[in-house]
């Protein structure tokens, strides 16, 4: 990794110009309603997945509570919540799982209230659809477990709730999701057309990420020259993707300050756990993402976490260490350590030390961010691609696997943002990891790929007497 060692003091900020609007992002889908009626079911159908969301919220792990959807054309996030059940009592369990279900339900687009088609009505149900309708947001009446009842009557008792018409489906078999998905969109505004001429004006969404009180929210007031955004020495004080737009350089940038993400076992407050919906929908919407570490504290568990659904993204990325100048030298040789061991899979990363209250070490930061935007959207000729290729298989062959030969003939690019790097050839299965290690530094090398994810797809070209005898 490039290391930037902080300088002088960083002068000659611009001001903001005017006030940040959020750009489009995926709306979001909240699942709510008493315990046992179907909604991790429903989720996994919702997502087209197979996670068994039964547990509590687990951070960045592959157990989350959310996860991502599509139809056709159109993304969206989904949330599972626990059993929500208004009279919990001293039942500190439930009552956390209530307020979780609370702020899911203020931070959704669109609310499911999911019930049990064949139990009917039940007084918990009643309570639910009497907070639902208080708040007048988008709320949808979804009667799960309805397999062969579209037309029955049992249904129509599900009316006194309210909340107008009963959408009948079955998680488990897959009936009527489409149309429930459907549905939930219509209520949404479309997503706006101009996002191709907003990438094309030329703004750099950045997003600033990391755990709680790493000094986020007071790096992007030391870029603006202003207290613009709230910075105390507690963690948990930003509860939002906060968005402002910044100028520098002659480049536009909309700089967005994420709440922190914790452990699983210190995300007990409901504010902060569904924060973190709102923190992944701003990593997945940026350009680049700068991710900022805590050098008295050196690179955690949960920095690892963050560092890999970055890459899972496919966003550019920039690390910085900030509070560098709150350590001596034997702690500084300890974070740098960490960083090669905990982070090794960022080596294209730059990375820069810096100190956001003291403003040092700032400036190069903004160069790497524009070199990492650059990178992420490259464009790689076929001719060059395929050259470099031929050269680094004359420097070496890939090993032989078994009487499989792996021949690589050509490549092509294959995407932007990360850039994707398409090979075509004979038997490409067979290529091990290390050789794809290999071709993606050469490739790198070449175009000077730095900040920037890089993905290599291996597409064997099939056999044509495959099926004959």
């Amino acid at each position: 990794m490039a290391i930037s060692l902080p300088g002088g003091r960083n002068d000659g900020l611009s001001p903001i110009f005017t006030t940040a609007t959020h750009s489009a992002l995926k709306p979001v889908f909240a699942l709510v309603g008493r315990p046992n009626v179907g909604k991790s079911t429903l989720f996994n159908r919702l997502t087209k997945s197979r996670d068994a969301i039964v547990a509590d919220y687990a951070g960045l792990t592959r157990d989350r509570h959310y996860g991502n959807g599509r139809l056709g054309s159109r993304e969206y996030i989904v949330v599972d919540t626990g059993g929500f059940e208004p009279d919990a009592g001293d039942g500190s369990i439930y009552k956390e799982m209530a307020k979780q279900t609370r702020q899911a339900v203020a931070e959704a687009d669109v609310v499911m209230f999911v019930v049990d088609g064949r139990a009917g009505v039940s007084a918990q149900d009643h309570d639910i659809a009497n907070y639902l309708r208080r708040l007048g947001k988008p709320c949808l009446l979804v009667a799960n477990k309805s397999e062969g009842m579209q037309d029955g009557v049992k249904l129509s008792e599900f009316f006194e709730l309210g909340l107008g018409e009963v959408l009948p489906v079955s998680a488990s078999h897959g009936q009527g999701v489409r149309s429930l998905t459907e549905v939930a969109l219509d209520l949404l505004p479309p997503p706006p057309e101009e996002d191709e001429s907003a990438e094309d004006s030329g703004v750099i969404k950045l997003a600033v990420a990391g755990r709680p009180n790493v000094g986020k929210s007071t790096l992007i007031n030391a870029w603006l020259g202003e207290e613009r955004l709230v910075a105390f020495d507690m963690p948990g004080t930003t509860r939002d993707a906060i968005s402002v737009p910044f100028e520098r350089d002659g480049h536009r940038f909309e700089l967005i300050d994420t709440a922190g993400i914790r452990k699983k076992g210190k995300v007990f407050e409901a504010i902060e756990k569904f924060s973190v919906v709102k923190t992944l929908q701003a990593i997945e919407g940026a350009d680049v993402v700068l991710l900022l570490l805590d050098a008295t504290q050196g690179v955690t568990e949960q920095d690892a976490h963050i560092a890999g659904f970055i890459l899972d993204s496919g966003r550019a990325v920039v690390l910085a260490i900030n509070k560098w100048d709150a350590v001596d030298a034997y702690q500084r040789e300890l974070v740098e350590r960490s960083v090669e061991l905990r982070l090794s899979f960022m080596k294209f990363a730059p990375m820069h030390l810096i100190s956001a209250k003291k403003r040092q070490g700032l400036a190069p930061v903004w160069k790497s961010i524009a070199q990492a935007h650059q990178a992420a959207n490259r464009k790689m000729p076929t001719p060059v691609l395929t050259r470099l290729l031929l050269e680094a298989l004359q420097f070496q062959q890939p090993q032989r696997s078994g009487m499989f030969r792996p021949k690589p003939r050509y490549a092509h690019q294959g995407g932007m943002n990360p850039p994707v790097v398409v090979i075509h050839g004979n038997s490409l299965e067979h290529i091990s990891d290390s050789y794809k290690r290999y071709l993606e530094g050469r490739f790198r090398k070449a175009f000077d790929l730095v900040g920037t994810p890089l993905r290599i797809e291996m597409k064997t070209a099939s056999n044509p007497y495959k099926d004959q005898d």
